[in-house]
């Protein structure tokens, strides 16, 4: 994987993350253990994405993954 391609799945990563920690705070949710929590499971979804192999942009099946190999 080359740089952009990194700062693209940084990217995807704070956008899940971001908005599972926002969810709950805007739910009511203010400790910050649980919130943290939800930061570190907004990962799965860009986790999830990366192993799938059909995914175009950088999943284990793209170009950039590849070219990685």
């Amino acid at each position: 994987m080359n740089i952009e391609s990194l700062k693209q799945v940084a990217l995807t990563y704070a956008r899940a993350a971001g908005a599972a920690v926002i969810a709950l705070y805007m739910a009511g949710e203010t400790d910050p253990k649980v919130l943290a929590y939800a930061f570190i499971a907004g990962f799965v979804g860009p986790a999830a994405k990366y192993l799938d192999k059909s995914a175009k942009e950088f999943g284990r099946g793209s170009k950039q993954a590849q070219d990685a190999i």
